[in-house]
């Protein structure tokens, strides 16, 4: 048999009975499957039922993958012009940064989305481990440098505060228990009934997960000096909330970022980005970028197609990994969506963020990769974020140098240098404040490492609360979705299922499981299961 007559099989016969004539299946399986796996792709790809993914962020493209891997024919679509969502590059004058997300935590998620698709980290891009993993300036230039060893992180505790280096031991023996239990049981369940909470297991380990305990309150149990109290609390900043909220169930972050080590994939985050759209692309999903969905078709509960900017796709399900916000009171308006707009003002957000691109032409030593600057009140911008939103007078804020890592980042000499003030989701912008936090920052690192910087600046630029709201329609212009409380986790949070219409999957950081890279490739994931699961599809 020849090629040939497999197209002339599948051109004169339906597909159905094209694959139970054993012959040819023997043909697939023995020739085509070794020597033509595109042709079979395609073959396959006929027969596919369609799904739609909406949003091209870490969720969307995780969903999308996995769809596709299980013989779904899959179009991606995009309102910008690349894909990575909030994750994105901005290439200026030689510089190149990051838009988006810069800490990679978490590398065993990576590793095992990658294996699901036959793949590893090392495929497509160097990893590094930092060290120091990150840097906190306190007050009067103290600081304190976070080593990726965690023997070294036990000297440095018992340095600080003489016994706390076993406190620190028994810490992170705990914090493993959480992270494991968590992995295992919690983050790949979709939570879209309270039934999934009684789980033997999950009820077995509850006592372990310290829910109903604060983060504040279960440091404290542990450690004394005020310095390491804010070493601990810091890895809950990414959560979005204050750690006198979020359960100390999320200590296992801390045992994320001083076990697992903080990384940095060589050229930038945005190399996740394009090794996930290989991955895309090796599994012939439709990737339609600067397609914007702005109508979805639904006839008996259930969307017969999605209408973009450009064009119209009939389809049979639909994973909804852009804003759920937006799907749900935008695109689904009153009638389909699965929530209120009072149950969405009544949400805690974790915070947006101001950020600030620069490029510099000249070195500055004493910056590490990251470098965070709790030179400032913790307790009282944490207030002005959560408690009273507003603008904050003094704000702590991150800087990172990647440049430190990667010299094709930035041209030789030169540093790119990007900054983030976390503020409060739904600020109004505000241009004076925008330029008074800028020299406020010039003016904090001037003092940390004796150069300033101001008069070598080359690149600038600023991203604003607006910012996030307009490039990926984000609710009140959040940069980390809904903050990770006790009332906002597992089937407190909103729901993957839509209650209304049939066919249709949220995926992303407003649902299960939360903020964050990791955490968005595992919403995905839950996503595509739930399509063929629950759907039936």
């Amino acid at each position: 048999m020849t090629i040939k007559f497999c197209i002339f099989a599948v051109k004169y016969y339906s597909i159905k009975k094209f694959f139970k004539q054993c012959v040819i299946d023997n043909f697939l399986s023995n020739n085509l499957l070794s020597s033509n796996n595109i042709l079979l792709q395609k073959i396959k790809h006929l027969k596919a039922k369609h799904i739609i993914v909406i949003g091209g962020g870490f969720a969307g493209m995780s969903a999308a993958a996995y769809l596709a891997k299980d013989g779904y024919s899959v179009t991606l679509l995009e309102k910008n012009s690349t894909l990575g969502g909030r994750c994105r590059l901005l290439e200026k004058e030689g510089f190149r940064f990051d838009l988006g997300p810069s800490w990679y935590w978490m590398p065993d998620v990576f590793e095992k989305f990658y294996n699901d698709f036959r793949h590893t980290t090392g495929d497509f891009y160097e990893n590094t481990l930092l060290n120091p993993a990150f840097e906190i300036v306190f007050d009067n230039k103290e600081k304190i440098s976070v080593p990726a060893q965690t023997n070294d992180l036990y000297k440095l505790f018992e340095s600080i505060e003489p016994g706390s280096s076993e406190k620190l031991k028994a810490f992170m023996k705990e914090a493993e228990i959480k992270y494991k239990i968590a992995m295992e049981e919690i983050v790949y369940k979709p939570f879209i009934s309270v039934r999934e909470l009684l789980d033997k297991r999950l009820i077995y380990n509850l006592p372990k997960l310290s829910v109903f305990t604060s983060m504040s309150q279960y440091i404290r149990k542990y450690f004394k000096d005020e310095k390491l109290i804010k070493l601990m609390e810091f890895p809950v900043i990414f959560l979005g909330g204050m750690p006198k909220d979020i359960p100390a169930l999320y200590s296992l972050m801390n045992y994320a970022a001083f076990e697992l080590g903080t990384w940095y994939p060589q050229g930038g985050m945005y190399e996740v980005v394009k090794a996930i759209e290989k991955i895309l692309r090796e599994h012939n999903v439709n990737i339609r970028t600067e397609e914007e969905v702005i109508k979805l078709e639904i006839k008996n509960n259930s969307i017969k197609s999605v209408v973009t900017n450009k064009t119209e796709y009939s389809c049979d399900a639909v994973v909804a990994a852009a804003d759920y916000h937006f799907v749900d009171r935008h695109l689904l308006g009153n009638e389909y969506a699965n929530y209120s707009e009072k149950y969405w003002n009544k949400r805690f957000l974790a915070p947006s963020a101001l950020l600030f691109y620069i490029g510099v032409n000249k070195k500055i030593p004493a910056l590490s990769h990251h470098t965070l600057f709790f030179d400032a009140d913790f307790e009282q911008h944490s207030k002005d974020i959560y408690e009273k939103p507003k603008w904050p007078e003094n704000p702590l804020f991150y800087l990172s140098c990647t440049s430190k890592t990667d010299k094709t980042v930035a041209p030789e000499g030169h540093e790119n240098l990007v900054t983030l003030i976390p503020v409060a989701s739904g600020l109004k912008d505000n241009p004076e404040k925008e330029e008074y936090y800028f020299k406020n920052i010039l003016n904090r690192i001037y003092q940390y490492t004796g150069i300033d910087i101001s008069n070598n600046i080359v690149f600038k630029k600023s991203y604003t609360v607006s910012d996030f709201t307009k490039d990926y329609y984000s609710f009140k212009g959040n940069a980390y979705g809904l903050a990770n409380t006790l009332l906002q986790t597992a089937t407190l949070k909103p729901s993957m299922l839509n209650k209304k219409v049939k066919n249709l999957v949220y995926a992303g950081q407003l649902t299960v499981p939360g903020p964050g890279v990791p955490p968005s490739l595992i919403s995905g994931k839950i996503a595509a299961n739930l399509v063929q699961q629950k759907l039936k599809i």
